[in-house]
């Protein structure tokens, strides 16, 4: 079973904490769906004795493209590979894009999941982070989307410089308010060449504070497990049943082909991706050329995956698995290295796995650098 990711590089502006490949021209967006759907072809060998279990449209903002766009590019995938009989097909879009009409028509198409862009329900923290919508189109798609869609997802955003508790609550019940089945949670991050770092660099916007980001994340870990959502990844919450199948088989370590201008991929060896500029990526899909580039994972690289992705998700990190496909030696390394974090009570260690404590789930990720193996020799 494996999945396929394709990176819709557009948007109608660029949010100011963003750091992903888009462009904001829309010149060459019949040309990109074209190539897009050329390296999907191309591609086909690749996956020849996989199933495809889910479609996955990322950006970029997915939702610029037309349904006639999105429904040739899913005519692509079924006409080059073997699709599961119930595939779960996912389209990031954002509220401004989701009018009743596209909301009713995207309905009616293969499109079952809905991942849409809310990240805030204040005016003013949209206007902050330059997002293309305004409060009242994420309430009226939202209203109209659980009409026609069982399957929806929403994104939020925490640790905004200057928003309150009260205020994040606000958003957590807003969110739950609609019923939607999953929320996906990210703390608000100042990266490199970004309008927000230069906008903090200048003192313009306030540096997002970690303390504020933890107190955010552990209302919304309590606000949702209450309203009886499982907490099955560190910035992802479902309902039974609705979990992100297209994320969790990236966690679970299966296969997926990126398709598009800085999409990556993984074949459970090697992982490779795309070029990141939208130029060079054309040419070389019109030249019948793959512009990616490619890694051999080393034993380590896969065990160091393996614990960082482990670590964030209920799944934890199997002793028994790390020695089956890595060896004694990283089984008996991780024990070790694990046995400090255990007894400050930031992760536990029951039935053979390893996992995050409820103390130590913000901290997962520093938590996962801390176990890393690193081998020289193998570099």
């Amino acid at each position: 079973m494996a999945g396929i990711y394709i990176h819709i590089p557009f948007c109608r502006q660029a949010c100011h904490y963003c750091d992903f490949h888009f462009s904001t021209s829309m010149k060459k967006k019949d040309e990109m769906v074209n190539a897009l759907a050329k390296e999907i072809s191309q591609r086909k060998n690749e996956f020849s004795n996989e199933t495809v279990e889910t479609i996955y449209f990322g950006g970029g903002t997915p939702s610029v493209l037309s349904n006639e766009e999105i429904n040739f590019l899913i005519d692509a995938v079924y006409k080059n590979y073997s699709v599961s009989a119930n595939p779960e097909i996912t389209l990031e879009a954002n509220p401004d894009d989701l009018s009743i009409d596209r909301i009713n028509k995207l309905s009616k198409s293969p499109i079952n999941r809905l991942s849409i862009g809310i990240q805030s329900f204040f005016e003013d923290d949209l206007k902050m982070m330059n997002r293309a919508h305004n409060a009242q189109q994420s309430v009226e798609c939202l209203t109209e989307a659980v009409k026609h869609f069982d399957n929806i997802s929403i994104d939020l955003i925490y640790g905004v410089p200057g928003m309150t508790n009260e205020r994040w609550l606000h958003n957590i019940e807003k969110a739950l308010s609609f019923g939607v089945p999953h929320i996906s949670s990210y703390a608000l991050t100042v990266e490199p060449k970004t309008a927000l770092h230069s906008f903090v660099q200048k003192g313009i916007i306030a540096q997002p504070s970690d303390e504020a980001a933890q107190e955010h994340f552990m209302l919304l870990v309590d606000k949702l497990e209450e309203n009886g959502f499982v907490h099955y990844e560190l910035s992802n919450f479902g309902k039974e049943g609705y979990f992100s199948r297209n994320n969790t088989a990236y966690w679970l370590g299966k296969k997926y082909l990126g398709i598009g201008p800085s999409a990556h991929s993984y074949d459970g060896i090697s992982r490779s991706w795309n070029i990141a500029n939208n130029a060079l990526y054309l040419k070389a899909i019109e030249e019948s050329e793959l512009p990616s580039e490619k890694e051999k994972l080393t034993i380590s690289d896969r065990y160091n995956e393996y614990v960082m992705t482990g670590l964030r998700t209920i799944w934890g990190v199997s002793a028994e698995r790390v020695e089956k496909e890595f060896g004694i030696l990283y089984k008996n390394y991780i024990l070790q290295e694990a046995a400090n974090f255990i007894s400050k009570g930031l992760l536990s260690f029951e039935g053979g796995i390893l996992k995050t404590t409820k103390k130590g789930k913000f901290l997962a990720d520093g938590l996962a650098s801390d176990l890393f193996f690193i081998n020289l020799e193998e570099a």
